[in-house]
């Protein structure tokens, strides 16, 4: 299935000139959006009931708030930040307008030394401050639209690309563990309830004391370029105009190179060859692992004899660079914060050579 983010036209793209791919000779992928990682996890605390307890205390410590997809971000400046809150601004906040959370606070972790962008009251705190996560009801964002004085409730998956490596990393983190807790409050062996532990990075099967991680689910999503052509498929259910990499999730038993082949396989009816991987990023829409991949018609393989699956792709087309640089292309492409959009900008940007 193609993969993107939020919509971006055509004309929302960075230019570069028309080329050929060197063969053998591709530089390494620029890192994703979402893939950005600032933060020190700080494995040793959340595993600590103690030395948690102690960081929830420090006068540092910084909370983000999610509702949903959403977090609280103040849009001004250079570029848009997240609305961390003090322990005091958090309680206000719960006093003023009504948002009780849903459990504890998720330990995030810590900010690396000497990282920039570091999360407190006006975007200044120690480079140390521990960062958790408060987790609201899904629909905390309507039923309090200005909960935090200057900011308003926006969604990483539109936002990722323009936060810093520190906010996208932990706004990605935060929303990855709030889906894995909605859908792990009973245990899946026995249906008991669970417990959560470790600072939100475990849950406990209160029947059996079974320990349940965050689970991740591993998909595939492939630049499968012909030359000066690149490959994208529409999925049935988007509109008629929007196009996208081929994507998939990886099955039991299998690599990923074997997923890559049978998804655009069954997808597009293409063999492909000469698979190479690229980058990779969180998806917590919610809770894949984006790998990303390029690869080519497999050699022999007429490329224009392409079998749409009629469950899912709508559309299969090849576009020459030229086309997708013009402006006069009426087409949606991924958004930003998409992989699918890294993976095609970089391939753009290689015909330079």
């Amino acid at each position: 299935m193609p993969q993107g983010a939020a919509d971006t036209r055509a004309a929302d793209r960075h230019r570069a000139p028309g080329g050929t791919e060197r063969a053998g000779n591709t530089p390494p992928a620029p890192v994703p959006p979402l893939a950005r990682a600032a933060l020190d996890r700080d494995a040793p605390t959340r595993m600590d009931p103690e030395r948690l307890a102690a960081a929830l205390a420090e006068p540092a410590a910084r909370f983000l708030l999610l509702s949903g997809e959403r977090c609280p971000v103040f849009a001004g400046g250079e570029r848009p930040r997240l609305a961390w809150l003090s322990a005091a601004a958090l309680a206000d906040l719960a006093e003023r307008a009504g948002l009780a959370p849903a459990g504890e606070p998720v330990y995030l972790g810590r900010i690396e030394p000497g990282a920039e962008g570091a999360p407190g009251s006006g975007g200044a705190a120690s480079p140390a401050a521990p960062c958790f996560a408060v987790f609201l009801g899904r629909e905390a964002h309507e039923l309090a639209p200005e909960a935090v004085p200057g900011a308003a409730w926006a969604a990483a998956r539109e936002l990722g690309a323009d936060l810093d490596a520190i906010d996208a990393g932990a706004a990605v983190t935060a929303l990855a563990l709030a889906r894995w807790h909605e859908a792990a409050r009973f245990s899946p062996a026995t249906g008991a309830e669970t417990t959560v532990h470790h600072g939100g990075w475990m849950r406990r099967d209160v029947a059996t004391g079974q320990e349940i991680f965050p689970r991740t689910d591993p998909a595939v999503i492939v630049l499968i370029h012909d030359g000066d052509r690149v490959l994208l498929g529409s999925n049935a259910l988007w509109p008629s105009d929007r196009f996208s990499l081929l994507a998939g999730f990886v099955e039991a038993g299998e690599s990923l190179e074997s997923t890559v082949e049978r998804e655009v396989f069954e997808e597009s009816g293409l063999r492909v060859a000469n698979i190479r991987y690229r980058s990779s990023q969180p998806w917590p829409f919610p809770r894949s692992l984006m790998l990303g991949f390029e690869a080519e018609p497999a050699p022999g393989v007429d490329p224009e004899a392409l079998v749409a699956d009629p469950e899912e792709i709508a559309e299969l087309r090849w576009f020459t660079r030229a086309e997708l640089l013009s402006e006069e292309l009426p087409i949606i492409l991924p958004g930003r914060t998409s992989i699918a959009r890294s993976l095609l900008d970089d391939w753009l940007a290689r015909g330079r050579q």
